[in-house]
């Protein structure tokens, strides 16, 4: 990664929507494509239950330096053939600051095989982008994309001062240590996860390059704080304003008198480009900059690109299940579709975006509906029970047990499962006796860009379409 750096970075949607399919592609054009490592431990076994159809998987893992690691992932999960469309998914155990080794093993894996197979047969840039708001997984996960050689780590939803310093002790293969955001910490104890990758290697350890950190961030003021205060250096930046998909930066000011939740964004959430520019590093544009328009716009800027998640979300490469992409885009061609900016429903605290299709089943409408299940875990925020102990709780699990667990009921009002929501999205939601999970869509607020590229390229466009498109 010498020189300079492509003018097009591909969004790392979550959960799996940026899969090793769609960044390999983007990557082969010469761009950067990115993999989301959210939650990808989860999705990795439920593609081995639906029995690694391709091989892919098993191929990857035949490149595992351990291979006794990887058998027994393996063995926990792999079902030949595939399960049975009516059998649920074995769950694996939720994320816990004490994870039993078996759980530490399947997060490395899990991220070096998409990794692994992102990289595969080229010589491109593939980045893999995690959220500070997860930081359970953090370290091992790390660990595991570096094995497989990812040239940048992006990270947002949060502040990450401690992780370029992180990658740099990885690289040496020496101990990490994460500190962990406690609620109810009011003995101010020092909570922490520890990684040790020499405790996962054995024989010949494998060399490991520091991979480049690019930081989410939503203003000029964020991105000061990172250079200042970071624990290493921050190679670059992805610049979103408000209009991007996925989670958002919070408002800077709050107006609650508002019953129209986008009239709570104001100028003041718009990122000062100018003096982000004026840092020195490398920087991206993102949110609403997915036309050839807008990338010259980009440039002139002083940006070195934009990153695009929107028409990317929706290309025949990424992972969304086809039905949901192609009623998606149907309705972006009737210009009937709307993108909402949900300031509940996230367990986050985060705005979310939301694609609402009303009258559709079984999209964002069923999932109001939906019974509270939270057996994923992946947003459950750590708190403590006094003392070393510390519980976990999310609001948008049932209500008489996050209240039990010290949480309010106002806080679980509108809550909405995205761990289970969004992997429905790509055809791996778990199957209850209600039926199967409903799926939660997100995209930009400018998706008209999907429209475009639907009448251009046809409603199965693909990501080399886009990068086509964008380069006009």
């Amino acid at each position: 990664m010498m020189g300079k750096f492509p003018k097009i970075i591909q969004g790392g949607m979550g959960i799996g929507v940026s899969n090793w399919r769609l960044a390999r592609t983007v990557a082969m054009q010469q761009q950067i494509g990115v993999v989301s490592g959210t939650a990808i431990d989860s999705v990795f076994a439920r593609r081995l239950q639906m029995g690694d159809p391709n091989g892919d998987i098993r191929r990857a893992l035949s490149y595992f330096p351990w291979q006794d690691m990887a058998r027994r992932a393996l063995d926990a999960y792999l079902i030949q053939g595939g399960k049975s469309d009516k059998e649920p998914f074995k769950l694996i155990p939720m994320p816990s600051v004490n994870m039993p080794r078996t759980s530490i093993e399947l997060t490395i894996i899990a991220n070096f095989v998409e990794v692994f197979l992102s990289k595969e047969g080229h010589d491109g840039i593939v980045g893999i982008n995690y959220l500070e708001k997860i930081q359970i997984p953090t370290l091992p996960s790390l660990f595991g994309a570096m094995l497989a050689g990812v040239d940048c780590v992006l990270m947002g939803a949060g502040i990450p001062l401690s992780i370029p310093g992180i990658l740099d002790s990885l690289s040496q293969w020496k101990p990490v240590e994460l500190k962990l955001n406690v609620e109810d910490n009011i003995l101010f104890h020092n909570f922490s996860q520890r990684f040790d990758p020499r405790e996962f290697g054995s024989g010949d350890l494998p060399e490991l390059t520091r991979p480049k950190f690019f930081a989410i961030v939503s203003s000029d003021i964020v991105a000061k704080t990172l250079i200042k205060k970071a624990s290493g250096r921050v190679d670059g930046f992805i610049v979103e304003n408000y209009t991007a998909g996925g989670h958002n930066a919070p408002p800077r000011k709050t107006d609650r008198t508002h019953s129209n939740a986008a009239q709570q964004f104001t100028q003041k959430d718009i990122p000062n480009i100018a003096k982000i520019a004026e840092l020195g590093r490398p920087f991206w544009l993102g949110g609403g900059y997915g036309t050839p328009e807008k990338l010259i716009e980009a440039v002139d800027m002083e940006a070195d690109g934009v990153q695009i998640g929107t028409a990317f979300a929706f290309c025949k490469e990424s992972a969304i299940a086809d039905s949901i992409k192609q009623e998606v885009i149907r309705r972006c061609l009737d210009r009937d579709i709307k993108v909402i900016t949900d300031f509940n429903g996230s367990p986050t605290g985060y705005p979310f975006k939301l694609v609402f299709l009303e009258n559709t089943a079984p999209f964002l409408n069923s999932n109001k509906q939906r019974k509270r299940v939270c057996d994923l875990g992946y947003l459950r925020r750590i708190y403590s029970k006094g003392g070393s102990g510390v519980g976990y709780r999310c609001p948008a699990e049932p209500v008489d047990s996050f209240i039990a667990k010290g949480g309010s009921v106002d806080e679980t009002s509108g809550k909405l499962c995205l761990c289970n929501g969004l992997m429905a999205t790509i055809g791996l939601g778990q199957i209850r006796d209600t039926g199967i999970e409903p799926p939660i869509i997100t995209s930009g607020e400018d998706i008209s860009i999907v429209a475009n590229l639907a009448k251009t390229y046809g409603s199965r466009y693909s990501a080399k379409d886009v990068i086509d498109y964008l380069k006009g």
